[in-house]
């Protein structure tokens, strides 16, 4: 299963864009510890992109040899994680939360489910916190939001020329 767009994303600060046209290829969650650690998280969203409809828009990755055979794309500013990258592949694996949308891409699959944690299927189950009465910590986090907008911008940050 297949999702077809033209998506963008990048990371966390903006330094590192990208654009992906046509379909992304099998968004699966992968819950390899490789992936667990470069992540920081449990487990890893990704979706293959052709490399011919793969773009970088602004910047530049810092790159990881993770293995042999793989590398990892991070931004080199903020560490944002952003490639699965295996060079001789006709595709590039996208980080689906750094897309600008990443709702629109549901992952159809799991792979490496022997490392995923026992403790999943209780989620659900866990208490959640209200939300505010008063905004205060969320309209000062607003107010002093240095993370870039989840779309295309001309410069960034705003009112930079280069």
């Amino acid at each position: 299963m297949t999702a077809e767009a033209d998506r963008s994303g990048g990371c966390q600060c903006g330094a590192v864009r990208y654009r992906a046209k046509g379909e992304l290829g099998y968004p699966h969650l992968c819950h390899c510890r490789m992936c667990q650690k470069a992540a920081g998280n449990y487990f890893m969203p990704l979706a293959a992109a052709m490399r011919s409809d793969f773009t970088l828009t602004r910047g530049a990755p810092k790159w990881f040899q993770s293995s042999d055979l793989v590398r990892r794309g991070f931004c080199g500013d903020c560490g944002t994680p952003l490639f699965y990258d295996i060079p001789e592949a006709d595709s590039i694996n996208l980080m689906l939360g750094s897309l600008d949308d990443p709702d629109a891409i549901k992952p159809v699959m799991q792979s490496n489910t022997g490392r995923k944690m026992s403790w999943f299927h209780a989620l659900d189950g866990l208490l959640q916190e209200p939300e505010p009465e008063t905004p205060d910590r969320e309209n000062a986090i607003a107010a002093s939001n240095h993370q870039h907008p989840d779309h295309d911008t001309q410069n960034w940050p705003f009112g930079e020329t280069s």
